[in-house]
């Protein structure tokens, strides 16, 4: 469900996503209003579930997860018919970062950190292949990392 935002919504957005420890005067002065509308709105949006949450962000790397990789999981007939069961499985691996559902010649893309490739290795064998239902997992490990950012482009 689309949710109608405003300047000063976005504007808000726009700090908090750089931000999000900011208190409601700091983002009121920046935005224009004053402290009570400022936190009203920051309340509405957290209500809407626009603001889902607010969290710390680590460097990966300055904690040893220097390693990423992208794995295309194509599942077998039986396992696109437990779809359930393969995506519970993957929602309890802490190295998944992030999953997909795809259209196309794969069904899902994972986003998986490990300190090294041999901890991928041990992360692979023995869990990620594991899963039922899985036909083929190809793994494209990641060299550098040009661009990665969690604010959305709310400012039009």
């Amino acid at each position: 469900m689309h949710c109608e935002l405003d300047s000063y919504d976005r504007r808000i957005l726009a700090l908090l996503q750089e931000d999000a420890s900011l208190s409601s005067a700091q983002i009121a002065e920046q935005v224009g209003l004053s402290q009570s509308p400022c936190w009203r709105r920051i309340q509405r949006m957290k209500e809407e579930g626009i603001i889902r949450g607010q969290v710390t962000l680590l460097d990966r790397k300055k904690i040893g997860l220097n390693t990423q990789i992208f794995a295309e999981i194509k599942l077998n007939a039986h396992g696109r018919s437990n779809f359930t069961e393969f995506t519970e499985a993957i929602r309890g691996f802490p190295e998944v970062l992030e999953c997909y559902v795809l259209m196309g010649a794969v069904d899902f893309l994972l986003r998986i950190v490990a300190a090294d490739i041999e901890a991928y290795e041990r992360f692979f064998f023995e869990k990620l292949s594991l899963v039922p239902g899985i036909q083929e997992v190809n793994s494209i490990v990641a060299l550098s990392e040009i661009k990665s950012t969690t604010s959305l482009p709310v400012l039009r």
